[in-house]
């Protein structure tokens, strides 16, 4: 009966946190896309506007209007990542960004965002290793 509450305490310790992080939830697909929401919105409601240089047009900034956040959410190497549809404000054109997502110290945070296919065209892939591939462009 003792081991049996000794046992019983230390699984309450670690569900509560009080112990070692043996137990540690994952972040939802919803919490990660919602991140992404609330990163952008952010970026709206401080500077005006989403907004993303672009390494093809030499850094040029992109202002950019948010579709919708892919239903789809995956892990690679240490970052959770999703996709993102948004247009273009100037030329109309439709991106696909990826945003990469850290859960450090229990707390969600966009950590980078890279533009992924410009108008359905991938500008890289990934390897093996999770590392990206630019792809050749037209």
């Amino acid at each position: 009966m003792r081991r049996f509450i000794a046992g019983l305490f230390v699984i309450i310790g670690i569900a509560l946190g009080l112990g070692t992080s043996v137990f540690c939830a994952e972040p939802s697909a919803e919490q990660l896309r919602e991140t992404i929401r609330q990163y952008i919105q952010h970026q709206e409601k401080s500077l005006g506007s989403f907004t993303i240089a672009d390494p093809k047009e030499k850094g040029k900034l992109r202002t950019l209007a948010l579709i919708r956040v892919h239903e789809r959410v995956g892990k690679t190497g240490n970052y959770y990542y999703s996709c993102t549809d948004m247009k273009d404000i100037a030329t109309g054109d439709q991106l696909d960004l990826d945003f990469d997502v850290s859960d450090s110290e229990k707390r969600l945070k966009v950590v980078a965002v890279r533009i992924h296919k410009d108008n359905g065209t991938p500008r890289y892939t990934y390897g093996p290793n999770d590392e990206l591939i630019p792809l050749p462009q037209q």
